[in-house]
């Protein structure tokens, strides 16, 4: 619940719904336009209509979710966005059309599925455009006043500034000696009566960040806006809220100790465990036929073995041997040692190329998920000679192994392929997270995007 709170709640829930509704009541209106001034009886035929309209409107959701439709980046462009409910419509017109074929009792007519379809297009775009455009509004958008001018007050605010979630930054407090980073036009007051700056600026959230609180917090003044309905949230927990991910670079130990989350009784892991061996056994069976020709096309793109063994750490920092299809030149490292591997990769064979783009060299994996080495979805498992440099360089970094590393996982869907130590500070920042918040709705997310993922090839090199 707690994922669902901050990051769906927060981001998108709201419009899902919405496409939920409208294109639920699209059926009712492409019937309406189809038999209109027709003989009654004819309804009768679609009876129970329910269970047809609920078909539609999860497609077409569905594919919405596919087209990036719901990601609040995309959201602003009215031309992007009604291209972008166009595709998601179409997409599900085809959909429908072979979904139809085997459980023809959801089947509406074709000339019904064409009206609801343009009506679904055209109520969305209405909804979507409407949305966007009520978020920019002065009189909706909350007020948030930041309290700090440091480098981590710069960073909520650049997120407010950046970010069309329903927030508006009011202002900063300084009330400390650091140097200020944030633009000085903003800074409207230093921490004493800062319940009146709250009044007068109409501030809704205010969000606590300091470096360093002792001695500089204003105690007293936020207590008082928190006694009169403000609502008083730290810096990197309103940072996950917005971003999906934690930030690491400026989180105490005590936000990690202290803040919602990282609850993981043995029964979410007794679940867990079901789920994955109920994914991974089902994985083998569908991806039967790439397993037999996979190995076919390695063995005449290039010379070597099919499968590909590599240490990786998994959970508790011990290794396992991870399982690959092999998409690189026998013995790639031989002269280079341990390296990322870069975009334009040469060591990549052709078929491998493709396996990468598709993730179908990960399939190999489902064995190591059967055999309890990896989880279905967790943190993407790491070499140790990588692992005991990032260690000494990025901070919590170990964290990431108090969990099983993952076939899929938060930071795979959400970030591109890393090869630099700036990337493994992203990844590490939605692994985090990840592990604060899992829970079955969040796992059903990251599925719906590795799907994703897949069809449209992003992000693999």
């Amino acid at each position: 619940m707690n994922f669902l709170r901050n990051h769906l709640a927060s981001k998108s829930a709201f419009l899902i719904g919405g496409d939920i509704i409208i294109s639920f009541a699209a059926v009712y209106a492409g019937i309406f336009q189809r038999f209109m001034g027709g003989p009654p009886q004819v309804l009768s035929t679609y009876d129970p209509l329910i269970p047809r309209a609920l078909t539609f409107s999860i497609i077409v959701v569905f594919m919405c979710f596919l087209v990036d439709l719901y990601d609040d980046d995309n959201i602003t462009d009215k031309k992007e966005v009604f291209l972008r409910i166009t595709l998601a419509n179409f997409l599900a017109f085809l959909a429908l059309g072979a979904f139809y074929y085997f459980i023809p009792y959801v089947q509406i007519g074709r000339g019904i599925l064409i009206f609801s379809i343009v009506y679904s297009i055209l109520l969305q775009a209405v909804w979507h455009v409407g949305y966007v455009m009520v978020l920019r509004l002065p009189v909706v958008a909350k007020k948030v006043l930041i309290i700090g001018t440091g480098p981590v007050a710069e960073t909520m605010g650049n997120l407010l500034l950046s970010n069309n979630n329903g927030f508006a930054l009011a202002g900063y407090i300084n009330c400390t000696d650091e140097p200020i980073h944030v633009p000085k036009d903003y800074v409207i007051g230093n921490g004493d009566g800062l319940l009146s700056i709250a009044s007068k600026e109409k501030v809704q959230k205010i969000v606590v960040s300091l470096s360093e609180r002792r001695g500089a917090f204003p105690v007293r003044e936020v207590l008082n806006c928190k006694l009169q309905g403000i609502d008083i949230i730290d810096g990197p927990s309103f940072y996950e809220q917005m971003t999906g991910k934690l930030l690491i670079e400026n989180m105490n130990p005590s936000h990690l100790i202290f803040s919602d989350g990282f609850r993981v009784t043995p029964f979410w892991r007794y679940i867990k465990r079901l789920f994955d061996v109920f994914f991974a056994i089902s994985g083998i069976v569908l991806s039967l036929p790439f397993l037999l020709i996979i190995p076919a096309l390695i063995k005449l793109g290039s010379k070597g073995p099919v499968l590909f063994r590599q240490k990786r750490v998994g959970e508790g920092e011990r290794h396992f041997t991870l399982y690959k299809f092999r998409t690189m030149i026998q013995d790639a490292e031989k002269n280079t040692g341990p390296v990322w591997s870069q975009a334009g990769d040469k060591r990549i064979t052709k078929v491998g190329k493709l396996l990468r783009k598709t993730r179908l060299d990960e399939l190999p994996q489902l064995f190591n998920v059967v055999r309890g080495e990896m989880s279905f979805i967790g943190p993407r498992p790491e070499r140790p000679f990588f692992v005991e440099s990032l260690k000494k360089q990025i901070p919590y970094y170990s964290e990431r192994h108090c969990t099983k590393p993952g076939v899929t996982g938060w930071a795979q869907v959400k970030y591109e392929y890393g090869d630099s130590m700036e990337d493994a500070i992203e990844k590490l920042r939605y692994d985090l997270y990840y592990i604060k918040y899992q829970s079955f709705s969040i796992d059903m997310l990251i599925i719906l995007n590795t799907v994703k993922v897949i069809i449209f090839g992003r992000g693999g090199r």
